[in-house]
This record gives structure tokens, sequence and C-alpha cells, in this order.
């Protein structure tokens, strides 16, 4: 799953950034809620941070404060140019070492990438020094409610990824951190069909999963059973938007 994930991004990545407007639109509004942190010395970096969507705009709002890139796709972090370091790295494999003691871990729409999200933000937390900040995005298992919805009234598969629960990864943050946000989010597209706004997901890169494909036929009998208004169909993400500090002397759980 996780190379087939690097290749279906590195196939789109001269594209990305053209096509991840709800991608752009999360990594601004959560650079804003990390503009005014006050930050201890040590690392700070930005995980699966693909085209560096999110380290732009935390660098753009802290002029003087540059992030450590990482993702496993290289053909993403050769995108743009960057102030900061560049690594390729797996954080399926964790965190590199020169990553301990972090100051600030951001992460948007990374996460549910990885083989065990839950296992993955609970080493970002224990990672950072005191008095450091992890920063989240990510989306959560209430996205999708007209896909799934649709699949289920087809009675065809919904081969949507599986995505964390948000009460799943709250109870991985909680004893670790001390949380000054904490709650999911809902955004929402628009298009005329619900293949057109699938579409824009794997214009992205994002159209992996470990579901096998449906035929024409299980499609159109979704499309039959997309609801629709005025507006013609819609697609819902659920994002959870999370920002939490290491106290001080806080021991690792």
């Amino acid at each position: 799953m996780a190379q087939r994930v690097r290749v279906a991004f590195s196939r789109r990545a001269r594209h990305y950034d053209a096509a991840a407007s709800l991608q752009k639109a999360v990594a601004w509004r959560l650079a804003r809620h990390c503009r005014d942190l006050t930050l201890p010395s040590g690392p700070r970096a930005d995980l699966g941070a693909g085209t560096g969507l999110l380290s732009s705009a935390l660098e753009q709002q802290r002029p003087g404060s540059t992030l450590l890139r990482l993702d496993a796709c290289a053909a993403l972090l050769e995108q743009g140019e960057a102030p900061g370091a560049r690594l390729l790295w797996d954080l399926n494999d964790g965190l590199p070492e020169s990553l301990g003691g972090a100051a600030l871990l951001v992460s948007s729409f990374a996460l549910h990438w990885l083989e065990n999200p839950a296992v993955s933000l609970r080493q970002w937390c224990d990672a950072l020094g005191p008095g450091g900040w992890l920063a989240l995005a990510v989306p959560t298992a209430g996205s999708f409610p007209q896909w799934r919805q649709a699949a289920a009234a087809a009675g065809v598969p919904c081969t949507a990824l599986v995505l964390p629960e948000v009460r799943q990864l709250l109870a991985v943050v909680a004893p670790r951190l001390d949380l000054r946000l904490g709650a999911p989010l809902r955004f929402s597209q628009n298009g005329p069909s619900g293949r057109a706004l699938l579409q824009r997901m794997r214009a992205v890169g994002a159209g992996t999963t470990a579901t096998p494909p449906l035929g024409v036929g299980a499609w159109r009998r979704i499309e039959a059973h997309w609801a629709g208004g005025p507006g013609g169909k819609r697609l819902s993400w659920e994002v959870l938007m999370l920002l939490g500090r290491k106290p001080q002397g806080r021991a690792e759980r």
C-alpha cells in the first residue's frame, strides 16, 4: 500500500499544488493557529510535507521561521522552492533521531496515509521536547458520507480509504499533550457529479485505497444514488484540527 501511495503521488506531483484547493485552505488555517506560538529551542519539521503547502504557509505567517520538510515521495519534495532543508523519509519507519526534543512538529493531510496512524501519532507526541508543539490536520472517518450513502443504496462496496476515528486519535494525544485545539471541522466541495468530485482527489494522487476497484456498472449505480440538489452533487470531509503542547516534566507514556 505504501509503495502504491508513493507512485500515485509521484505521477501527479507536478499538478498537485494547482489541484489541491482543500489542502491549501486547511494548511493556511492550521498555520494561522501556529502563528503566535511561543516555541522552545529544538527542531522544527513538517511531517509528510509533500510540496510544502503547510510549511510554506507557516513560514509566511512566521517570518524567519523555517521547517525541515519530510516526505517519502521525492517527486513532491522536489516541487517548488523551500527555504528549509528537505529529507526523503518514510514516516512508517518512525521519526529520524535528529527530531528528538522537537520544538514544533506540523502535519497536514499525511497521517491517514500511514500504516498505523495511531502509532505514528504517539511517536510524534513523544518526540516533542518540553514545551514543544504538535499541529495536525487529518481527514477522519466521518468523511465522505454522501459517497458511503450512495454506495450503500446502490448495493456496492464503498472503495473510500479507511480513515482514522477522531476519538482514537484524541485518546492518543490526551495523556501526552495539553490541547489548545482538538475538534473535527467539516469541509465540503460541490461538483456536477459524484465521479467529478472523486476525480479531484485522483488529480492530486489521493485515489489509492486497499479496496479492489469497481467496474463501470457499479459506478453508474453509485452515481444514480448520489444525492444532489440545485448546486449539484456534494462531497464532505471531516478533518480533525489539533494543536497541543507537551508540558514541562511530563513523562512519556
